[in-house]
């Protein structure tokens, strides 16, 4: 499955700053309102580690992540619903994003402009007020387009289902200063201000700086700081969890690949991401889990210690799962 995450935020935030560290991708990052006019998408590698051990015993360089897409959504702020600023052009855009990752700027500085032009003085204060006018802009986008649903109804009973803005699961990604980063107390507050929603610190300076750096040179670097892993990593474990999303893996000598599936997804519903083909035509798979075969060595070894299993329709997949499809499609 495609996983497509939307990045909302209101201006001067670090959201372009941020999604730019995400993706590498180049977007402009201004001080001033609407700096991202059209929105822009990165397709982002998601890190897995697992598939350099696999593509090492395998002996093949061919590995496949899986990916996430992130879009970076302009043009949302208050009066958005209204037509200020880049006014609804924002809409259809989320309505494409399985989650909403909502950028807050959780630090005082006098010299960024607020778009409200109100004088910062309480990071909580601040930062609540910035998430309520953003959830006050997808409420009334809801409220509208829900009487445009009503209208259309009374005309044609069967309109198409749309999915509301207000549904989708949204991750809090706090933009903290370098003190923020290991302030304990005050990312639990922030925590409490959107509880039970998932809420993530990043500090977009740091981010941006870790740009031009490897995987394991960031996590060095980060360190330093006290932080444990960067933005696209924290990100994406927010979403799998919040979205209850997992991996299964499947090697060979031609590659090694990582799939996402919902947590709870059968055999014959993994086979089908790969192709609808090998779900229709399931017929059985081979498993063995990834720590098993690295612990042993190689399949063989597996095999020979009872540990590659032969399951059948109604099996459930299991993070990290190393899966081969058996499957016969009739002409």
């Amino acid at each position: 499955m495609n996983l497509k995450i939307g990045i909302v935020g209101l201006p001067n935030v670090g959201k372009s700053t941020l999604f730019n560290a995400l993706t590498n991708a180049g977007a402009l990052a201004a001080n001033y309102p609407f700096a991202t006019i059209e929105p822009n998408i990165g397709i982002v590698p998601v890190p897995d580690e697992r598939l350099d051990k696999l593509a090492e015993m395998y002996e093949t360089e061919k590995k496949v992540p899986a990916t996430v897409e992130f879009v970076d959504i302009a043009g949302l702020v208050a009066g958005a619903s209204k037509g200020e600023g880049l006014g609804n052009k924002f809409l259809a855009h989320i309505r494409e994003c399985q989650a909403i990752c909502h950028v807050v700027r959780a630090f005082l500085n006098d010299d960024i402009v607020r778009a409200d032009q109100e004088v910062e003085t309480d990071i909580l204060k601040q930062a609540k007020d910035d998430i309520d006018i953003i959830n006050l802009e997808l409420q009334l986008a809801d409220d509208e387009t829900k009487e445009k649903i009503a209208a259309k109804r009374k005309k044609d009973p069967a309109d198409e289902n749309i999915p509301f803005l207000t549904d989708k699961p949204v991750i809090y990604m706090f933009n903290v200063d370098e003190n923020g980063l290991v302030d304990e107390e005050l990312k639990t507050k922030l925590k409490a201000l959107v509880e039970p929603a998932e809420a993530i610190f990043v500090n977009a300076k740091l981010e941006e700086e870790m740009s031009d750096m490897n995987r394991t040179e960031r996590k060095e670097f980060l360190e330093s700081y006290g932080v444990k892993d960067d933005a696209l990593g924290e990100l994406i474990k927010a979403a799998y969890s919040t979205l209850g999303l997992q991996s299964f893996l499947t090697a060979g000598k031609k590659e090694v690949r990582a799939w996402t599936i919902k947590k709870g997804a059968t055999a014959p519903e993994a086979a089908g991401t790969i192709h609808t083909d090998f779900e229709r035509g399931f017929i059985a798979a081979e498993v063995m889990k990834y720590d098993d075969l690295v612990e042993l060595g190689s399949e063989q070894n597996v095999k020979s210690a009872g540990k590659l299993a032969t399951v059948g329709k109604t099996y459930i997949m299991e993070e990290g799962d190393i899966v081969e499809f058996k499957f016969n499609v009739s002409k």
